[in-house]
C-alpha cells in the first residue's frame, strides 16, 4: 500500500506531500488541475521513462519519493536483492532527476539502496498495477488476453505453464542438436566423397617414394641422350683402356710408367709408395676402363621405356600441383586422409538415436500442452461466467464473453491462441473484444476483469485507475464507483475521476487544482544590477477533503460547476447513499 509521496519540482508541482490511506482514494478537480501529474509521479518513482520536460522549468534538479507499506513476501524479495527492509518494515523508494545542460540523469533508491532501473521495475510489478483508459490496448492484444487467462486459472496452470516451458526448451535443444547431426552428416557424407575420390587417386599413383620425381628425371635424361652416352663411353674407353687411333692409352701410359718406377725402386726404397701409387691408379683405370666399355655396350634406346618415364613424371607433378608441393606432402597427406576415412567411418553418434530422442520431447511437449490446454479450457468455462456476472451490476447484464481457446504453433506458453469474444447488446453477433468495444465498455469490461482476479489472486497491493470511467454517466457510473469500492475491500484503490457518484464512494478524497503564486527571482539588467522581482508561476497543490463539508462542496462543482444550493443538496444525498451501500455491503 501507498502511505506517503512527496514530490519537488516536478512538472508543475514545487513541493507536495500527500498522505494516502487504506481502500478507494479518489483524486478529483477541474479538467487539466494536474490530476495526472500526481499519477506520473508515481510512474516516475517507480522507473518509469523521463525527459527533460519532468523537471520544473527553471529548476536543474527534481526529487519524489513513495513510501509502501511492506509485507513478508515483498521483505524476501528485498532480502534476494541485498536490500535491508526498514525498521518499521516499510519500503521507501526514491528518485532524483539531475539536469545538466540538456542531459537529463537519474538516480533510484530503494531503502537508501542505489538500485537500477531493472531492479526498480520488478519492485514496481510487486507494488502497483496502473490502469488508464488507454491503456486498454493492450488487453486486445491475443498474447495479453492469454497471460490474463493464466493468472486467473491460478497456481495449478501456472506451474503447468512452466513445466510446457521446459519440455519446450528441451524439444528446440534436441530439435537444434538433430539438425546439427543431419548437417553434420550431410558434410560427413560429402566429404567422404571427396576422400573416396581423393584417396582412390592418389591410391593409384602408388606413391612411395619422395624421391621418385628425381629418380625419373635421371633416368629419362639417361634414355633421351642414349646415343651420345653411347659415343663419349667408347670414347672414354678408347683413352683409359684401348686407342684404335695408335695413341697410347692411359692404361699403356701407366704400365710403362710402372715400369720405369720399378726400376728406380730397386735402387731407391723411398720410390716403393709413390710405385703402389701407380699400380693402384693402373688397377683402377683398367676396372674403369672395363666397366664404360660395358656400360656403352648395354646403352640401349628405348622409346616405350621413355615414354613411360615422362607419363610418369607428368602425372607426379600434376599430383603435387593439387596435394603437394612437394612429393614428400602428398605422400604425408595420403596418411592423413586414411586417417580422416577411419575417423569418419567410425562415427558412434546416429542419427538414429537423435530422432528418437526428439520424437520423445516433441511428445513430452505435445502431453504437457494437452495437459495446459485443459486447465486452460477449465479456467475459460469458469471465467465466461463469472465475468459476465461481474458485468451484469454495470449495465451490461445482456453480454455474451467467450474466452476462445484454439490451437497454435507450439511455443513456451503452449500451443494455445487465445482470444476474447465480446457481444455488449443482444442480438450482436460476437466478436473479437479489440473490434467490439467501446471505450466505456472497456472501462468496465477492466474493471469486471479485476474484480475476477481479486478472488483469484492473494496478494494485495495498489491499483490505480485514470479516468477508468471516461465516456460513462448515470447508473453505470454508481455501479463502476461501487465496483472500486469493492475492489478496495483486498487492494489499495487510487483512482482520478470526473464523476461525482464516483467520488462519494471514496474513503480517502482529495482535491486537485492549480493556484498562480509569486516567486522572488534575482534577474540582472542591462547595468548589471541585481533587481529583485516578483515572478508569476503555476504550481498544482492537492487539498485531502477530510471533512463532509470540504467533499460536499467539491461533489457539488462536479455535479454543477458551482456550489449553489441543489448541487450541495444533491452532493449531500450521494454520500449519504454511499454510506449507505459501505455499511450495507460491510
Amino acid at each position: 500500500m501507498l502511505s506517503l509521496l512527496q514530490i519537488k519540482n516536478f512538472t508543475l508541482v514545487d513541493q507536495l506531500t500527500l498522505q494516502f490511506g487504506q481502500g478507494l482514494n479518489v483524486l478529483t478537480g477541474e479538467t487539466g488541475a494536474g490530476k495526472s501529474i500526481i499519477l506520473d509521479a508515481i510512474d516516475t518513482v517507480l522507473g518509469g521513462k523521463v525527459n527533460n520536460r519532468l523537471i520544473r522549468q527553471g529548476m536543474q534538479q527534481a526529487s519524489l519519493e513513495a513510501t509502501f507499506q511492506g509485507d513478508t513476501t515483498l521483505n524476501e524479495w528485498l532480502h534476494q536483492q541485498e536490500i535491508e527492509p526498514l525498521d518499521d518494515g516499510t519500503i521507501v523508494c526514491y528518485r532524483e532527476l539531475i539536469l545538466t545542460g540538456e542531459t537529463l540523469r537519474s538516480r533510484s533508491r530503494i531503502n537508501g539502496v542505489m538500485v537500477n532501473l531493472q531492479v526498480m521495475g520488478q519492485l514496481r510489478d510487486r507494488l502497483v498495477e496502473i490502469t488508464a483508459q488507454g491503456q486498454t490496448v493492450q488487453l486486445m492484444d491475443s498474447t495479453r488476453q492469454r497471460e490474463l487467462l493464466d493468472l486467473y486459472g491460478g497456481t495449478t496452470l501456472l506451474k503447468q505453464r512452466d513445466r510446457v516451458e521446459i519440455a519446450y526448451e528441451n524439444w528446440k535443444l534436441v530439435e537444434k542438436a538433430l539438425e546439427k547431426r543431419r548437417q553434420s552428416e550431410k558434410d560427413r557424407l560429402q566429404r567422404l566423397d571427396l576422400l573416396d575420390y581423393q584417396l582412390k587417386e592418389l591410391s593409384e599413383a602408388e606413391l612411395t617414394d619422395p624421391d621418385e620425381v628425381e629418380h625419373l628425371e635421371q633416368e629419362r635424361d639417361r634414355l633421351s641422350h642414349v646415343v651420345d652416352l653411347q659415343q663419349l663411353s667408347y670414347q672414354t674407353y678408347q683413352l683409359l683402356y684401348q686407342n684404335d687411333s695408335g695413341d697410347p692409352a692411359i692404361a699403356d701410359q701407366l704400365a710403362e710408367t710402372e715400369n720405369l718406377l720399378t726400376t728406380m725402386a730397386e735402387y731407391d726404397n723411398k720410390i716403393e709408395p709413390i710405385l703402389e701409387m701407380i699400380r693402384s691408379a693402373l688397377t683402377q683405370v683398367v676396372e674403369a676402363g672395363q666397366q664404360i666399355n660395358s656400360y656403352g655396350d648395354a646403352l640401349e634406346a628405348d622409346p616405350e621405356r621413355l615414354t613411360e618415364v615422362e607419363e610418369r613424371i607428368n602425372l607426379l607433378r600434376r599430383i603435387c600441383r593439387k596435394y603437394g608441393p612437394s612429393l614428400g606432402d602428398v605422400i604425408n597427406y595420403y596418411q592423413k586422409l586414411q586417417d580422416e576415412l577411419a575417423e569418419l567411418t567410425d562415427n558412434q553418434q546416429s542419427i538414429e538415436q537423435l530422432e528418437k530422442d526428439y520424437k520423445i520431447a516433441q511428445e513430452t511437449l505435445e502431453k504437457a500442452s494437452q495437459e495446459l490446454t485443459q486447465l486452460r479450457q477449465q479456467a475459460a468455462t469458469k471465467l465466461e461466467k463469472q465475468l459476465v456476472q461481474e458485468l451484469k451490476p454495470l449495465a451490461m447484464d445482456k453480454v455474451i464473453f467467450v474466452c476462445q481457446i484454439s490451437p497454435c504453433s507450439p511455443t513456451p506458453s503452449g500451443s494455445d491462441k487465445v482470444v476474447f469474444y465480446f457481444s455488449p447488446n443482444p442480438g450482436e453477433k460476437i466478436q473479437p473484444l479489440s473490434s467490439t468495444a467501446s471505450g466505456g465498455e472497456m472501462s468496465r469490461f477492466l474493471l469486471a476483469l479485476k474484480a475476477c482476479f481479486t478472488k483469484s489472486e492473494k496478494r494485495s497491493g495498489t491499483l490505480i485507475f485514470d479516468e477508468i470511467d471516461a465516456g460513462v454517466s448515470g447508473k453505470v457510473a454508481q455501479a463502476i464507483g461501487e465496483k472500486l469500492h469493492q475492489l478496495s475491500h483486498q487492494y489499495q484503490i487510487l483512482c482520478v475521476t470526473h464523476q461525482p457518484l464516483v467520488a462519494a464512494m471514496a474513503d480517502n478524497h482529495f482535491r486537485v487544482s492549480k493556484q498562480i503564486i509569486e516567486e522572488s527571482s534575482e534577474l540582472l539588467n542591462a547595468e548589471n544590477e541585481s533587481l529583485n522581482l516578483p515572478e508569476i508561476r503555476t504550481v498544482v497543490r492537492v487539498m485531502a477533503l477530510d471533512n463532509l463539508q470540504t467533499r460536499k462542496e467539491e461533489l457539488a462543482q462536479l455535479t454543477g460547476g458551482n456550489s449553489a444550493k441543489d448541487a450541495i443538496e444533491f452532493a449531500q444525498s450521494l454520500l449519504a447513499k454511499a454510506e449507505l451501500y459501505r455499511l450495507g455491503k460491510r
